[in-house]
């Protein structure tokens, strides 16, 4: 088996060949720390999650490095308007590296919740200024950016395959609206490397440098083309983000980070589609969208992120209740079977080899298949459906060997689930308790046996009697 990625570069599936043998370089696009994460972010993210997961899981070394935006990203896409920072901290009346901080710390403790696994390196932007003022000196002296007043530009003209990402025509009505508005340009489509901090009532930009062109800060695109470099080197195995990337920052990655190491800069481009709020896209500008941490304090956490690992990344999701209850049903059927096994106290001889290899094999299989998630998790559940089916025949071998690869494989997808083991001292107090109220039960002692577990009750503690004993779990 062999694992095959859909490249937007191609649009076709590619089986993958990283560049070191067991190594990925893998650089994703990461948040601008204006806002809260929402939940279309959120779905992004966990979609990188999970293929940094399988990589490894395949045995790949992989170096993830996602960024944060912190400067230079502005309201629109033709290097004009205000920094989204700078604007947002100006309404909040706090200083922009402030909300920046504020803004990260609220990004880990979302993301932390919904098991999103952080990447190796996640640098802000404004950590690299000084690396980001070399290559745009590089783009210069190769006679790909020139200078406009104490602007600096790339020319897209002098790059061959510009737009060849996007499949771009660059007459293209739709584009130049977004990219066509500063007169500073040659060209329509080139796009700012620096911009000045001068704004038009002659103040400065409160986040602002000193470079060879005045005081100043970078265009968006330059933030990400220098830290892939910086962390990855000139050429990286995998490029991620959302398929909004593709028509503008990715294709002004390629451009200026091939012009100025003079190789191809990554191999294969993966894109996440949107999520859609009753069919339309979910838009901070039409109101209709939801924040990551909305929907874990409504939903829980763990079955968030079922519904974002539950669904192939290049498919979108249309949000609906039932999409949630959905997730609930399936997490507590996976809870249970996990209960059901680690309480297990009399086994039969089926050690569940045969079914365990199959499983593997399938969910290879669906993950192989450009990481089809959807596949993978109905994998897993047929797995659970047998395990049901022959519970009294597992032997004790096959009960630990079915919980390892049950959690193993719901790992992969992103999924933690919070069942109790017969580890630890809490599993030990249970066992005394169960055993006192069983001696009080054969000792005909009721009143006092069920005193035992209706306080357990209480707790939240519900036992079952069953021929094979008594089991406790906690209830939701």
């Amino acid at each position: 088996m062999v694992l095959k990625v859909f490249n937007t570069l191609s649009r076709k599936k590619e089986i993958f060949t990283p560049l070191s043998k067991n190594e990925v370089k893998f650089y994703s696009c990461g948040q601008t720390v204006y806002d809260d994460l929402h939940i279309g972010n959120a779905r992004t993210y966990s979609n990188w999650d999970i293929v940094t997961n399988y990589l490894r899981w395949k045995g790949y070394n992989v170096v993830h490095v996602q960024n944060f935006t912190d400067v230079g990203h502005l309201t629109d896409d033709a290097d004009s308007g205000d920094d989204k920072i700078e604007k947002r901290a100006k309404e909040r009346k706090i200083n922009p590296y402030e909300l920046v901080d504020s803004q990260i710390r609220k990004y880990y403790l979302d993301t932390d919740e919904l098991n999103i696994k952080r990447a190796n390196i996640m640098p802000r932007a404004t950590c690299v200024i000084p690396e980001m003022i070399e290559m745009i000196k590089v783009l210069l002296e190769k006679g790909y950016a020139y200078i406009v007043g104490e602007n600096v530009y790339f020319d897209t003209s002098k790059f061959k395959n510009y737009g060849q990402l996007a499949k771009l025509k660059l007459d293209e009505k739709s584009i130049k609206n977004r990219v066509c508005v500063d007169k500073n340009k040659k060209n329509c489509f080139d796009f700012a490397l620096w911009l000045s901090a001068k704004k038009k009532d002659g103040k400065l930009h409160l986040m602002n440098w000193g470079s060879p062109w005045g005081k100043g800060y970078p265009g968006w695109h330059i933030e990400c083309s220098v830290m892939a470099k910086k962390f990855l080197g000139n050429i990286i195995d995998i490029h991620a983000g959302g398929i909004d990337h593709i028509p503008v920052h990715h294709t002004n990655e390629i451009a200026q980070s091939e012009a100025a190491n003079g190789v191809k800069f990554a191999n294969y481009w993966l894109h996440s589609e949107f999520i859609t709020i009753d069919g339309e896209k979910m838009s901070k500008s039409k109101g209709n969208f939801y924040t990551a941490r909305e929907l874990i304090d409504k939903y829980g956490a763990m079955n968030v992120r079922y519904v974002l690992s539950n669904s192939h990344y290049r498919k979108s999701i249309d949000f609906k209740e039932e999409l949630f209850e959905n997730a609930k049903n399936n997490l507590e059927k996976l809870n249970n079977v996990l209960i059901d096994l680690s309480q297990k106290n009399s086994f039969g001889k089926n050690d569940f080899n045969k079914e365990i290899k199959e499983l593997i094999n399938e969910f290879t299989i669906a993950m192989d298949d450009d990481f089809n998630t959807s596949q993978a998790m109905k994998a897993i559940q047929e797995f659970v459906k047998k395990i049901n089916k022959e519970l009294d025949n597992l032997s004790k071998k096959g009960a630990i060997e079915s919980i390892k690869i049950i959690n193993e494989l719901l790992g992969v997808l992103g999924l933690k689930l919070t069942t109790k083991t017969s580890d630890g001292d809490f599993d030990k107090i249970m066992k005394t308790m169960i055993k006192l109220r069983n001696e009080l039960r054969k000792d005909k002692n009721y009143k006092m046996s069920d005193l035992i577990r209706d306080e357990l009750g209480k707790l939240n503690i519900e036992l079952k009697d069953d021929k094979e004993g008594t089991k406790w779990f906690v209830k939701k």
